[in-house]
């Protein structure tokens, strides 16, 4: 099991953010993935760029607080929290993956992709709200 937590300070509304963090829709932002498949209105898979699928479900959303989620691929099952607070006219956004390998090969380096993902992921976030 992997536990990585980003928090990070954004010069703009929570609306702004949270609009962008939690749209199926428009996910043109995100440099990792090719498309997203909405299944219901609590389940979506994101398929990276190499086709890879990893299944969603929506477990909390309290629009401009909080979007949980369960994911699951092949590779891993876990939990993600996503908690949004307003700073004023900024957002703070606090960030934590909770992850399990599924197989035994992958439970030494699951941390370290988590760590790779959540900096690419903020990396992709700020540019996109910028």
């Amino acid at each position: 099991m992997a536990i990585v937590n980003r928090k990070v300070l954004f010069p703009c509304s929570v609306e702004k953010v949270w609009n962008t963090v939690t749209s199926l829709t428009d996910y043109a932002w995100r440099s990792d993935l090719s498309k997203i498949e909405v299944l219901n209105e609590r389940q979506f898979v994101e398929y990276t760029k190499d086709g890879y699928a990893t299944t969603f479900t929506i477990t909390a959303s309290e629009p401009y607080k909080r979007w949980e989620f369960d994911m699951e691929n092949g590779n891993m099952q876990g939990h993600w929290t996503g908690i949004f607070t307003r700073d004023g006219g900024e957002t703070q956004i606090d960030f934590t993956e909770d992850v399990t390998a599924k197989k035994l090969l992958l439970k030494p380096f699951v941390g370290a992709y988590l760590k790779k993902q959540q900096t690419q992921y903020i990396a992709d976030l700020t540019k996109a709200l910028s």
